[in-house]
């Protein structure tokens, strides 16, 4: 394709991955590994949108050209070949997007952690609204969810909650929920406040790409497995068997525990996911520094000052103090409206990279 001078040697070689995942793809033998067939079938969605703009970009060259000369001829021709300038230069734009560099998460699934702060109860109430709001964000693009563990607080709500958070086709989850990480700070009068004085409280955010097998080898050896009994509301067998599991790794110090099935095997297979995930993270902390800096910078301490986000109820308004956005639908935001603030990290993300690149 003539194409390849808007990205130069790194469009040739994306358009080059495509065809031959395309022609990997319609090998029969290759579905019989459906985690592999998985893989390279999110692979191949994410590159075709690159391809769709490098081959409109190409179509819209060639007809610019022939409309150029055409109007040499007839002047009728400079009107379209005018719009057509235009067009070369919106799919240019958007190419060069598309070529900036991925992340090479993002097309995973992710786990996700809310922990209650600094605020008591009432940052334990306000965990539970945090899980609705992704709960029905997830319900909203499709996605499918499932609670890893879960510890509930007295009053109610959430001590602490991990869930699970996985795509039902190609979509890759981590592209929009990686910048959900940090701290949430909110704004409001709690049920337990008889003078009718504005609190505010905390709850952190952490969230890690779910990894594969694959992704991450764990060695038995370098496991102690605890079980304890759950606590906490619960079903008949709840409180009552050693169901509950904790997992320390102990290369690296990581503990990770799950309470929330009611069998010994599934909460171990539960806690193994979300220590994997973390192995992960912790990998490519070690491998980039920048990154390391970000993820650590997620939850440093989930106290008031530390926030990436404010939820002011009296003025029904959300800020993110990382792009300045601000909008009063804070009730639509909470039944699960994140796109819009999502799109705006997004956003401002894509600018820093294009102006780093320019």
């Amino acid at each position: 394709m003539s194409s390849t001078d808007a990205g130069g040697d790194r469009l040739a070689g994306l358009l080059a991955e495509h065809a031959e995942l395309e022609a990997t793809l319609a090998d029969p033998a290759v579905h019989t590994d459906t985690g592999r067939a998985r893989r390279l079938g999110r692979r191949y969605a994410q590159l075709a949108p690159v391809v769709e703009t490098a081959r409109a970009l190409d179509a819209a060259r060639d007809d610019l050209a022939a409309a150029r000369e055409l109007s040499g001829e007839d002047a009728s021709f400079a009107a379209e070949a005018e719009q057509l300038e235009q067009q070369v230069e919106g799919l240019t734009a958007r190419l060069t997007e598309q070529l900036l560099p991925k992340d090479p998460d993002d097309d995973k699934d992710v786990i996700l952690e809310i922990k209650a702060g600094e605020g008591g109860a009432e940052s334990a109430l306000f965990a539970g609204e945090l899980l609705r709001m992704y709960l029905r964000y997830a319900e909203r693009r499709g996605w499918a969810t499932e609670v890893l563990d879960a510890v509930d607080a007295e009053l109610g709500g959430y001590k602490d909650i991990a869930i699970a958070v996985k795509a039902r086709g190609d979509e890759g989850i981590w592209s929009r929920l990686k910048f959900e990480g940090g701290v949430h700070r909110v704004q409001r009068v709690p049920v337990t406040e008889s003078q009718g004085r504005i609190h505010t409280s905390a709850v952190g955010v952490l969230v890690l790409p779910e990894a594969e097998e694959v992704d991450v080898t764990v060695d038995p050896n370098d496991l102690r497995i605890d079980v304890f009994r759950s606590s906490g509301p619960g079903g008949q067998s709840v409180n009552t068997t050693d169901s509950a599991v904790r997992i320390t790794h102990l290369p690296s110090g990581i503990v990770v525990s799950s309470q929330n099935e009611k069998s010994q095997l599934q909460n171990r297979e539960s806690a193994l996911r979300v220590l994997r995930s973390r192995l992960l993270a912790a990998a490519r902390d070690e491998a980039a520094a920048a990154a390391s800096d970000a993820r650590r910078s997620q939850v440093r301490t989930v106290d008031r000052s530390e926030r990436v986000r404010t939820y002011n109820f009296p003025e029904n308004r959300i800020s993110d103090h990382r792009v300045g956005f601000k909008a009063h639908n804070l009730d639509q935001v909470l039944d699960g409206d994140l796109d819009p603030v999502i799109d705006a990290l997004t956003a401002a993300h894509t600018a820093e990279l294009l102006a780093a690149g320019s």
